[in-house]
């Protein structure tokens, strides 16, 4: 049994989730500076309080459509894990939707379909209210080796 709250947001039409447990805040857009030679997905870094935050987008990520940045725009900032190493990254999303309570009766396997998202980063399904939220583990869509960017960017 047990239940995970998990945060969704909405990207092109799909809504997703992550471990509530894993989001530190959710910020509005801003601007972030640009660093050469990463992967296109990366937009950039922000300073969170004085640390360095690199921001992900998350459309580019799973090679989704390109939408503009606009007022509901937010970067969900997560707190992951990689091998003992703890790290803070953003991820721009189109929206926010809720927060949910999921139980293992909700979740289901990820079938192999011809999902635009990249099944590696996807935990499973979860039905609610009738809807499909596409679980994402954080954790592996912002590891070192998804994202070829050198551990220390300082």
């Amino acid at each position: 049994g047990g239940s995970n709250q998990c945060l969704t947001f909405k990207l092109a039409d799909e809504e997703y989730g992550v471990d509530i447990m894993k989001v530190q805040e959710i910020r509005s857009w801003e601007p972030a500076t640009s660093i050469p030679n990463t992967p296109d997905f990366i937009v950039g870094v922000i300073n969170l309080r004085g640390n360095v935050v690199p921001v992900i987008d998350l459309r580019k990520r799973f090679n989704l459509d390109k939408a503009e940045y606009g007022a509901s725009t937010v970067i969900v900032v997560v707190k992951v894990e990689h091998q003992g190493d703890e790290r803070t990254m953003g991820l721009v999303v189109d929206a926010v939707s809720e927060v949910y309570n999921i139980t293992e009766e909700m979740m289901r396997e990820t079938p192999e379909l011809g999902s635009a998202v990249n099944t590696e980063f996807v935990k499973g399904l979860a039905t609610v209210d009738d809807k499909m939220i596409i679980m994402l583990d954080a954790d592996l869509i912002v590891s070192p080796e998804h994202l070829n960017i050198h551990e220390k960017v300082a």
